[in-house]
């Protein structure tokens, strides 16, 4: 009976995007120079509660002074508070979301430069762990800085502060541990020291399981948004009784029944690095290594940009999809403004209608879609849910497309 009791207390639904940049605070001084200047940590949760239907976010950009600024401030007025697990809930009548405060951080490993997430339970954790990251970097208020320490010294910290870090897009090939660093991250650092790591829009748990030293650790997709827009076009359903920063850590440490049921992400060749593509003529090549397009005759590192699919063909150790007995289903998602036939028009009436993508995406029968957009539409986001669709491979910056017919 005391089981029983643990497993319905379990929430039903909790959709997480762990990975969310901020463009402007709100004195409008850049952050995430690369992101639009419209989101803010405001922009943020609000979408997330009013359009996305997210349950938790992880804002990591919230080492920039203005940011924390515009975190008291929500605290001061009382939209939002700290929780007693750790993270932010933000209320407002609509409804609410908790907010998991991190930072992308840029370290040398192994061969080259890569990003990774860190995220602290709460306001004296983040205070220490900016006073020591402002010695280790030149510009504290914006994101993704070089910090100058190396990675054990990064996890050691952020583990005496109860926080954890997790490998960002760890297979793109910019700016990432395996497509930029190393072959294998066990070389580097025991892989059990991270949380979690983090596939990348152009990759999936078939792929990543491609590598053994893996194994062990959970997956997670999240949406690297730089626009509002982007928000949980990539996000997981976590296992956990509550919203908050402890339970997050459990979750991903697959501790006391808690974990992630469902991971959501684009199909990998919807990723704008999955192949090895000339950044010239535009055309796939099958050759990662090549030094010049044998397309169009161009050469140099910065025309061919070799693909996540290729990538993994040169590092995987085993097939691709053995997967251990804890990883839970992968299922595509296909983010609703890759749609067919569902304009800005026709979505705004969904949302009137269901109130939150999550709904649209999760919870509306084909029927109901209907009634609101028709049914060639409805079919169309029947069947981008269900994946029975075909792809047109993305790479070297470009996203690939869906193909219906």
């Amino acid at each position: 009976m005391a089981v029983e009791c643990k497993m319905t207390a379990y929430m039903n639904e909790c959709f997480a995007d762990l990975h969310i940049h901020i463009g402007r605070t709100m004195r409008d001084r850049p952050v995430k120079i690369t992101a639009s200047r419209s989101l803010t940590l405001t922009a943020i949760v609000e979408e997330a509660v009013k359009r996305k239907g997210m349950h938790m976010i992880g804002v990591i950009d919230c080492h920039s002074p203005e940011v924390q600024e515009e975190i008291d401030t929500h605290i001061r007025v009382g939209r939002m508070q700290e929780l007693p697990g750790g993270g932010y809930v933000y209320r407002i009548p609509e409804g609410e979301v908790t907010l998991i405060a991190g930072v992308e951080v840029e370290l040398k490993v192994g061969a080259g430069l890569a990003h990774f997430l860190v995220y602290l339970p709460d306001r004296a954790a983040f205070a220490a762990f900016r006073g020591w990251y402002h010695t280790k970097v030149k510009n504290i208020h914006l994101s993704t800085q070089r910090v100058y320490a190396d990675l054990d010294e990064l996890v050691t910290h952020v583990d005496s502060l109860g926080g954890i870090v997790i490998p960002a897009h760890a297979f793109t090939p910019h700016k990432s541990v395996y497509g930029a660093c190393v072959d294998r991250l066990s070389s580097v650092i025991d892989v059990n020291r991270f949380a979690a790591i983090e596939l990348g829009l152009s990759s999936d748990s078939n792929l990543a399981d491609g590598i053994q030293e893996l194994s062990g650790l959970t997956f997670v997709t999240n949406s690297d948004a730089h626009s509002v827009g982007k928000i949980a076009r990539e996000y997981q359903d976590l296992r956990v009784q509550r919203p908050d920063f402890s339970e997050l850590c459990l979750a991903l440490r697959r501790r006391d029944g808690r974990g992630v049921r469902t991971n959501y992400g684009l199909h990998p060749q919807l990723g704008k690095y999955y192949r090895t593509r000339c950044t010239n003529c535009e055309e796939l090549i099958a050759q990662s290594d090549a030094l010049r397009c044998p397309h169009c005759g161009k050469e140099g590192k910065k025309v061919i940009t070799r693909g996540v699919y290729e990538r993994f063909l040169q590092i995987s150790t085993q097939a691709a999809g053995t997967h251990p007995a804890h990883r839970p289903p992968y299922r595509y998602h296909i983010p609703l403004e890759f749609v067919p036939g569902l304009g800005p028009g026709r979505m705004q009436r969904l949302l009137n209608a269901f109130g939150t993508e999550m709904r649209i995406l999760h919870h509306a029968t084909v029927e109901q879609l209907a009634n609101v957009v028709g049914t060639a539409v409805a079919e169309n986001i029947d069947r981008s849910r269900r994946g029975e669709v075909m792809f047109l491979e993305g790479g070297a910056g470009i996203y690939g497309k869906i193909a219906l017919e």
